[in-house]
C-alpha cells in the first residue's frame, strides 16, 4: 500500500469551536479508534436470516426479510492514498496521522480480515424500496419484485461514537453485495473524486450533507464503464473506457433512507412475512434513535414519537431543498431511495451545480425534467408523501396522533414555500420576500443566460448600474433588455435600502454569506480526475482548498481561474455539461 502523503490542506468547518478537540485529545493510534466501535444497527435490528455466516455474500440474490445483510467488502487491489478531509478528521477527534497507519488504511480500502475486536470482521448492506414521484417501481429489480434493491456497492464497515456523536462509515465502491443486481460493486476513480470533493464542498457551503473521510485508488485494478469520448457532443456515453477503481469512505449519523422505511412498510402492507410489521416498527424506532434522539422525547408514546418524527423530517427536508436552490445544487435523481431520512444530502452520483441559469437545469441524462433544478421542491414533497404513507400504520390506532400526522403531511407545500421565500430573500438581501421583485427577476435571468453564482455574488456588491452585473452574462444585452435590468435593479436596491437599517457594507457582507463566490464547475473538476488517473492528485488538493472557502475572497490567482464563465468549448460537452450516472 502506498501511503505517501500529499500537502496538508486547511479545511473550514461549520462545527462550533467548543466541539473541536484540542490536539492532545486527538486519536492518534488505530487501536484507540477501534475501541470506539459500537454497532447499534447490527445489534438492535434483524439481520437477513438467509445471509452467510462468513459474510461472503457477493452474488445478486433476493433478500426477503431483515434490516441488513452481513457482508465482507472486497479489498481494493494495491491501494494508494489520494486524500482525506482534514476538517472531518478534526471534527471526529481523529489525528491526520491515522491516514498513515497501515491498519487504518486496510479498513478503508475494504480489508477487514485483521480488524481487531470490538470491530466487526464483517460490514453490512441494507435494502430499500424505489419510488419515483409516489409511483412504486420494481422493474429494475432483476427479480421484478423489489427484493433485489439496496446497497449494491456501498458497504458500511464501522459505526461508533467519536467526539461525542454517533457516526457510520461506509465504503462506496467496496465490492458486490446481494443487492448488486449482477454488477461488479466497484466505483471508478472519476466518480469517487467527484463524491469526495462534493460532500466536503456542500459542508463548507453550510448545506447538510454526508461527509468524506478518505479516498483511495487502486494502482492495478480497472473496470470498464460507458463514458464520453474526447470532445464528444453525444447525449449518452459513446465509448467504453477502462478506469481505475477507487473507494471513497462517506460518513453520516446514519445512511437510513426514505426508501428503507418504505421497504418495510411495503412488506408490512403485503404481509410478506410474519415479522413484517414488527420490522417496520423497529426501523422507525431506530431512525428516531439515530437521527432525532435529541429532539424527540423518549417518554412519548410511539404514535406521538412518530408524529414528532414526521414534523422534524418535514422541517429538515424543506430547509435542505431550499438550501440546494440557494447554492445552485441539483440532485439529478431525487428518488425516495436517494432521500436521507435524516434530512441531509446523500448520494452524489448524477448531481450538478447550475452555471448558466435555467430553472429546468438537469445534469443527468437519465433524470428528466421532474428532477430538474426548480422542480426539486416538488420531488421532495413526493418523497415526503412516501415517508408519510410508510409511517402512517404506526399511528392508525391513535386517532389524535393520526390527525396530527395527516396535518403535517398536508402542510408540506406551505412549509416548503416559506423556506423558499426565506432563501430567496437572503440571496436578494431582503428582510421580507418580495413576490414582485422575484417574479420580474427570473425572466431577466433566463433571457440574459447569466451565470447563477457570479450574478448573485456581483449583486451582493449592491451595484447601482446594470453594467456591474454584465460579468455574469453569457449573452450580449440588447438596449431594451438593459433598460429592463436597470428598472429592476433600481427597484430592488431601493427596497433593500428601505428595509435595512444597516450600513450598505453590512448589507453586502450579509448577502455574501448567502451567495458563495466559488461554485462547483464541472469543467474545472474534470481535469482533477483526469490527472488523478495518471497518478497526479495535486489538482484534487487544490480544489479541496478552494472549495473549502466558498464564501471568501481568495487570491487573485484563484479568482482568475475559478471565478469565470464557462468557456464556449464546454457547452453541450458530454461528461461536462451533461453526463450519465456511470460510476
Amino acid at each position: 500500500m502506498n501511503l505517501k502523503r500529499g500537502k496538508t490542506l486547511s479545511m473550514t468547518s461549520s462545527s462550533k469551536a467548543s466541539e473541536q478537540p484540542n490536539k492532545s485529545q486527538l486519536v492518534t493510534r488505530f487501536q484507540q479508534f477501534v475501541q470506539m466501535a459500537d454497532y447499534s444497527l447490527m445489534n438492535q435490528l434483524h439481520g437477513d436470516p438467509d445471509s452467510r455466516e462468513d459474510g461472503k455474500d457477493h452474488r445478486a440474490r433476493q433478500v426477503f426479510s431483515g434490516h441488513f445483510v452481513p457482508v465482507t467488502p472486497s479489498p481494493l487491489a494495491k491501494p494508494e492514498y489520494v486524500g482525506h478531509s482534514k476538517s472531518l478528521f478534526t471534527e471526529l477527534g481523529l489525528s491526520d496521522e491515522l491516514v498513515l497507519d497501515k491498519e487504518f488504511c486496510k479498513i478503508f480500502t475494504g480489508d477487514l480480515s485483521t480488524a481487531p475486536r470490538p470491530m466487526s470482521p464483517q460490514g453490512w448492506a441494507t435494502g430499500y424500496a424505489l419510488s419515483i414521484y409516489v409511483t412504486e417501481y420494481t422493474a429494475q429489480c432483476p427479480f421484478r419484485n423489489g427484493n433485489g434493491y439496496g446497497d449494491g456497492r456501498a458497504i458500511s464497515v464501522f459505526e461508533g461514537k467519536l467526539n461525542g456523536r454517533r457516526w457510520e462509515m461506509q465504503l462506496k465502491g467496496g465490492g458486490a453485495t446481494p443487492y448488486c443486481r449482477g454488477a461488479d460493486g466497484r466505483a471508478v476513480l472519476r466518480s469517487s473524486v467527484r463524491e469526495f470533493l462534493a460532500q466536503e464542498y456542500m459542508h463548507a457551503l453550510g448545506v447538510p450533507s454526508s461527509r468524506s473521510l478518505t479516498l483511495y485508488a487502486s494502482q492495478t485494478e480497472k473496470v470498464r464503464r460507458p463514458w464520453y469520448s474526447e470532445a464528444s457532443r453525444s447525449e449518452d456515453p459513446d465509448i467504453m473506457v477502462e478506469e481505475p477503481t477507487a473507494i471513497c469512505t462517506r460518513v453520516a449519523p446514519s445512511f437510513l433512507r426514505v426508501g428503507q422505511i418504505e421497504l418495510f412498510y411495503r412488506r408490512a402492507r403485503d404481509k410478506a412475512h410474519p415479522k413484517a410489521f414488527e420490522e417496520l416498527q423497529m426501523i422507525v424506532k431506530h431512525l428516531i434513535e439515530r437521527e432525532y434522539k435529541n429532539e424527540i422525547n423518549s417518554s412519548f408514546s410511539l404514535p406521538n414519537q412518530v408524529v414528532e418524527l414526521a414534523r422534524l423530517f418535514r422541517n429538515r427536508l424543506t430547509a435542505l431543498v431550499a438550501q440546494w436552490l440557494r447554492v445552485g445544487y441539483c440532485q439529478g435523481n431525487f428518488n425516495s431511495d436517494n432521500c436521507a431520512a435524516g434530512g441531509f444530502t446523500l448520494d452524489y452520483g448524477p448531481f450538478g451545480f447550475c452555471e448558466v441559469f435555467d430553472p429546468a437545469f438537469q445534469p443527468w441524462t437519465g433524470g428528466g425534467r421532474h428532477f430538474s433544478f426548480f422542480n426539486q421542491p416538488i420531488a421532495a414533497e413526493k418523497n415526503f408523501d412516501m415517508f408519510w404513507s410508510a409511517i402512517r400504520p404506526l399511528v392508525e390506532e391513535d386517532s389524535s396522533a393520526l390527525a396530527n400526522l395527516d396535518e403535517i403531511h398536508q402542510s408540506f407545500s406551505e412549509v416548503m414555500q416559506e423556506q423558499l421565500k426565506k432563501v430567496w430573500a437572503s440571496k436578494l438581501g431582503l428582510e421580507i420576500f418580495s413576490t414582485d421583485l422575484f417574479q420580474s427577476l427570473i425572466p431577466l435571468m433566463i433571457h440574459s443566460k447569466l451565470d447563477y453564482t457570479i450574478f448573485f455574488r456581483e449583486l451582493s456588491n449592491l451595484p447601482t448600474h446594470v453594467s456591474a452585473l454584465k460579468k455574469s452574462f453569457y449573452l450580449e444585452s440588447t438596449e431594451q433588455l438593459e433598460k429592463q435590468w436597470q428598472t429592476w435593479l433600481n427597484q430592488w436596491r431601493n427596497q433593500v435600502i428601505a428595509e435595512n437599517q444597516s450600513e450598505l457594507t453590512d448589507i453586502s457582507a450579509k448577502m455574501k454569506q448567502a451567495n458563495p463566490k466559488y461554485t462547483w464547475r464541472e469543467w474545472l473538476v474534470a481535469p482533477a480526475y483526469q490527472q488523478a488517473m495518471q497518478g497526479d492528485y495535486s489538482l484534487i488538493r487544490e480544489l479541496q482548498e478552494v472549495l473549502s472557502q466558498p464564501y471568501d475572497e481568495q487570491s487573485p490567482e484563484v479568482e482568475a481561474k475559478y471565478y469565470q464563465l464557462r468557456p464556449k468549448k464546454f457547452f453541450n460537452a458530454g461528461g461536462i455539461s451533461h453526463y450519465s450516472c456511470s460510476s
